[in-house]
């Protein structure tokens, strides 16, 4: 039988079976031999080196051992051929001085010592040099260190290594076969679902075709477990080695984690399989690990997540035993949850959210936020850093969030303000710092006296090459610096000025820049990511496949333009499986939120419908408002309707900057029982107006007050223009389409599940344009116009109607 073949980087095995010593972000340098100013650098030393110098060698070496064979591969920098003999260079960029170091870092030189073994052992050299090239990314001042070694005493040191990397190598081949033994027995768990057996297939085929899938699910599909099921089945077939679930909001992470433990259940009525024996042969519970990643904020065992071992006696030596607490929980449990996980940390006495993160390697699946894999600063490194590939398949759930969230994570600015009071802060503490932020100070300052509240710019290449000084001697600083307060102030505007450099590396067509002055008087030059497909996609061709589903993804265009490159993408709309006679859809067409209708007398009216609406049958019912203020302007009004009409009608009103305990308080009132009807006032796009369940009659209907329309503001505008140069409808993409994702989201909260009867008022005239209707799903057939005066009747006659069945 052929042995399976694990590979592995040369820089993830020394990385990994040599690190040792205390968890410290006090560090500021993240990586920067990564970034493109490094590559440059790097291709700079390479010409420079002459003809005896081959640059960017690839390469690899077999070890076998008894069930399998580790393959360890990479690429050397440079291997040079010089009177002292042949010798492997390995190049790092670095911002620190370059005199300061006293020898090679560890970790750099067991790299070139890796590459020293391969090409030494396959060219039959009895000896190679190693040589470390430490470069300053800014002065270009170079340092390097050199040492001879034997080809056996390098092969001694590299089977060391990968010795101690074979109990990992050997639990991965195991493990597999244990999981996909399992998977093969694992059927769907429930009866499918009108339209859920297409669609599960249709998941199926796009991975196995190694392509990207748009789904348009209406709630009560079923959708989850119509994509993890053929997600985790494409798995077991090899297609694809590991599933990332990716969400923007906590709940739906708990629905995924939910529909994964359904699967590991061994019967109907049976347990999850935790335990390494849990499941016997003959039993059809999938085994699979899955973890889902707890922010750093949520998980961390200290007040405040500052990891130094000064601060966190959990980050003190973590990495001495972080192998050993995964190692373990690897192999005695399938349980990754988050008591689990905090559970190891405190016996290992290591940080329970670098322990989550270290787990996700040897995991199936991993339930995460976006950003852990878009973000260029969030993202997981070790599957999504530079050069970094594999058989992922992106689960991406409510994914007409991704388009916002997309510009959020590629984009960035600079404040003008905040490099000022950094200046002032470090004026007598080093000159050197203060000196480069006044130089990126008065390039600021010239920019504000052009600009008149808000002006497009054709480069940010000025500013750009002024903060590559700035961060070096920031570096610099934040090594040396011993003030606690200064050093936080100056952190904070070096990870501002990291992201700006970041995203500048980026641009391209599908970004705006542009400078504005704040309300507050703040000046700030800003990189708009407009059409963040492009990033996005470079995340994605990780991976071999993606599925996009959500209740919302209609225009269908609009989401395929902005989170996908490519133009053969598959789409699919799945068909509601509720009956049509168990909803009321009404479009109130006598009132408009529009600016120049607001006033006492519509927002009176808008609560004369919301009366009618909790008075046409007992029960618990939302409403949901384009901002706070004509939310809390219609909620005034309906007291003093409700008062004046002796109506018994309960209100809870929700509140800005709400905290996770008063969110909970909040929907606690709606699995209460009471003799009145409820009515929670919302606002659009909000935490109530997606991703919460209440199903059956603990919501029964939903009004939706205007549009959804996002406020006009510079970035909207911005977008509108881009668009509408791009011959598409600008108006449309900035406001339309956002807008109405809002609202259909809003609406889908009330009928969740078969049983479900309930009504949704659409109150404002503009739902009858083109425009907006083009948006609505096909479910919405069938939609009634209403007035103030008749609304009350029609829910009244649905409810009657309903109840007589």
């Amino acid at each position: 039988m052929e042995k399976q073949l694990i590979k592995i980087s040369v820089r993830t095995l020394v990385e990994f079976i040599l690190q040792s010593g205390d968890l410290d972000n006090r560090t500021a340098s993240a990586d920067k031999e990564a970034m493109q100013m490094g590559a440059r650098l790097h291709r700079k030393i390479q010409r420079q080196m002459g003809s005896m110098y081959t640059s960017e060698v690839s390469m690899k070496c077999q070890v076998p051992y008894e069930k399998f064979v580790l393959q360890v591969e990479g690429r050397a920098d440079g291997v040079m051929d010089t009177e002292e003999g042949l010798a492997i260079d390995e190049i790092k960029g670095v911002f620190r001085d370059v005199n300061t170091l006293e020898e090679p870092v560890p970790v750099h030189l067991a790299q070139a010592k890796c590459y020293a073994f391969i090409y030494g052992d396959q060219h039959e050299q009895e000896k190679m040099g190693v040589q470390m090239t430490y470069c300053h990314l800014e002065t270009e001042e170079i340092r390097r260190f050199r040492q001879e070694y034997t080809t056996e005493e390098l092969r001694e040191w590299f089977y060391g290594i990968t010795d101690a990397y074979e109990k990992w190598a050997l639990f991965q081949v195991e493990w597999k076969e244990k999981r996909n033994a399992s998977i093969k027995k694992v059927e769907f768990p429930y009866q499918y679902r009108d339209g859920q057996k297409k669609l599960a297939a249709a998941v199926y085929r796009t991975i196995e075709r190694q392509k990207k899938l748009f789904i348009q699910a209406p709630t009560g599909v079923g959708k989850t477990m119509a994509t993890v099921f053929p997600a985790v089945k494409a798995v077991g077939e090899g297609l694809v080695d590991k599933l990332f679930y990716l969400t923007a909001k906590t709940i739906t992470r708990t629905v995924a984690q939910q529909a994964f433990d359904i699967l590991k259940q061994p019967g109907p009525d049976g347990p999850a399989a935790v335990g390494p024996a849990a499941v016997e042969e003959g039993d059809t519970a999938l085994r699979y690990k899955v973890i889902t990643l707890t922010a750093k904020e949520k998980i961390c065992f200290c007040e405040k997540p500052e990891c130094n071992p000064d601060y966190c006696p959990y980050a003190k030596g973590h990495f001495d035993r972080i192998n050993d607490a995964v190692y373990d929980m690897i192999t005695t449990s399938d349980d990754m949850s988050r008591q689990a996980v905090e559970e190891q940390a405190k016996k290992w006495q290591v940080c329970p959210f670098e322990l989550g993160l270290d787990l996700s390697l040897w995991a199936d699946a991993v339930i995460c936020d976006y950003n852990y894999v878009f973000d260029p600063n969030a993202k997981l490194k070790r599957f999504f850093g530079e050069g970094v590939k594999g058989d992922y398949i992106f689960l991406i759930d409510e994914a007409h969030n991704l388009v916002e969230r997309g510009r959020e994570m590629f984009s960035a600015s600079l404040c003008k303000e905040d490099v000022m009071k950094v200046r002032r802060l470090v004026k007598t503490r080093d000159v050197r710092l203060a000196r480069q932020l006044e130089d990126c100070n008065r390039q600021m300052l010239a920019l504000k006296r052009e600009c008149d509240g808000c002006q497009v710019l054709e480069s940010a290449g000025g500013i750009y090459l002024k903060l590559l000084s700035v961060m070096a001697e920031m570096e610099r600083y934040l090594e040396e610096c011993k003030e606690e307060d200064v050093r936080e102030e100056v952190l904070s505007l070096y990870f501002e000025v990291r992201m700006f450099e970041t995203i500048y590396e980026k641009l391209d067509e599908n970004y705006m820049i542009y400078s504005e002055i704040d309300g507050e008087g703040k000046f700030f030059v800003r990189l708009f990511c407009v059409n963040p497909a492009v990033n996005l996609n470079e995340a994605l061709e990780k991976g071999v496949s993606t599925i996009f589903f959500s209740a919302t993804l209609l225009p269908i265009r609009y989401y395929r333009q902005l989170l996908s490159t490519k133009t053969d993408d598959y789409a699919v709309y799945a068909q509601s499986t509720f009956a049509r006679e168990n909803r009321l859809l009404l479009l109130g067409n006598d009132v408009s939120t529009r600016y120049t209708a607001r006033g006492e007398a519509t927002y009176r009216k808008y609560a004369s419908y919301l009366l009618e609406m909790v008075q046409g049958k007992k029960g618990n019912y939302m409403a949901f408002f384009p901002s706070y203020k004509f939310m809390e302007e219609v909620y005034d009004q309906f007291l003093l309707l409700a008062e004046k009409e002796d109506s018994s009608a309960q209100c809870v009103i929700q509140a800005p900057y709400m905290s996770e305990e008063a969110r909970e308080i909040f929907l606690e009132e709606f699995e209460e029982e009471r003799e009145e009807s409820l009515l929670g006032f919302c606002v659009m796009g909000g935490i109530f107006s997606e991703g919460i369940d209440l199903s059956r009659d603990r919501l029964i209907g939903a009004a939706v007050v205007g549009t959804g329309l996002p406020q006009v503001c510079r970035e909207r505008e911005l977008l509108r223009e881009y668009f509408d140069k791009k011959g598409l409808r600008g108006f449309d993409y900035a406001y339309v389409y956002p807008g109405m994702n809002k609202v259909l989201q809003s609406a889908g909260r009330v009928i969740r599940t078969e049983e479900d009867r309930g009504v949704i008022l659409l109150l404002d005239d503009r739902f009858r344009e083109g425009r907006y209707k083009e948006t609505f799903p096909r479910e919405w057939e069938g939609l009634e116009i209403c007035n103030v005066k008749n609304a009350g009747e029609k829910m009244r006659a649905f409810w009657d109607q309903t109840s007589s069945k």
